[in-house]
């Protein structure tokens, strides 16, 4: 096998359990639709309430398009714009069924759900 080969059989996609909270959120704002980095910070800190430092920001975006969760692209020279990828789509889906399999555990719950989700 060659070197290239090895390499491009080494890229795996990580599962939404092995990312940390910060980067399933990232990844879910990238589910409305793609951004620059600076309308996901804006985001982010929107949720947390507080500063998000660009020192944490950029390198989980790096490591989520290094994972294949997220593709980014070139909007300008200095703005680059991020998309979810169908396997960060897939995470995202995979994270959501995995809480709302824990969290509805009778129909009270279920319906909470629901409502929720304007049903």
């Amino acid at each position: 096998m060659s070197e290239a080969q090895s390499v491009t059989d080494a890229v795996v996609t990580r599962s939404a359990s092995d990312l940390t909270a910060f980067q399933q959120n990232i990844l879910a704002i990238l589910s409305e639709e793609p951004m620059y980095g600076l309308a996901i910070k804006r985001e982010l800190e929107s949720y947390y309430g507080s500063e998000v430092n660009h020192g944490r920001l950029y390198p989980n975006l790096d490591d989520l398009v290094e994972d294949g969760l997220v593709e980014k692209s070139e909007l300008d020279k200095r703005t680059n714009q991020y998309e979810l990828t169908e396997a960060g789509h897939d995470a995202v889906l995979g994270q959501l069924e995995w809480v709302l399999d824990r969290f509805v555990t009778d129909e009270a719950r279920a319906d909470e759900v629901r409502a929720l989700l304007g049903e």
